[in-house]
């Protein structure tokens, strides 16, 4: 029969195991590099995309951003200047050119720029802007 001081130890050895195992898988990706933030693309990530545009790229890093809530898509804001259509904005936009993109929800966007954001916004900053 164990006793109740061996038990202890035990149970908060492993304890201790469980929450640094925790830490560790927390620290970046999976694949060793840093986490990247999902709403934000920057000109890094855009390095084997310098070919394609904007809306190409968000298509193949981060195409959540381009479903929108219902009927209701993001609206594209080119540095500070509202743009009328998303996929126009995006095609028109060379991804070399682009120093970030930031998807922001809709309460973000509305807080930033104004009403009429209730489908969020796609921000791109580009390197003239």
């Amino acid at each position: 029969m164990k006793r109740p001081q061996t038990t202890l130890l035990l149970l908060a050895a492993a304890g201790l195991a469980t929450g640094l195992a925790a830490c560790a898988s927390a620290g970046g990706s999976s694949d060793g590099g840093p986490r990247r933030d999902p709403n934000v693309i920057t000109a890094e990530e855009l390095v084997d995309f310098a070919t394609t545009n904007a809306l190409d790229a968000i298509r193949r890093l981060r195409p959540r951003w381009l479903q929108g809530r219902g009927n209701l898509r993001p609206t594209v804001v080119v540095d500070g200047a509202r743009m009328d259509n998303l996929e126009d904005a995006l095609q028109s936009i060379q991804a070399a050119s682009v120093r970030t993109m930031r998807y922001m929800s809709a309460s973000d966007a509305t807080m930033r720029f104004g009403t009429n954001f209730q489908g969020g916004a796609i921000e791109v900053t580009t390197r003239g802007g």
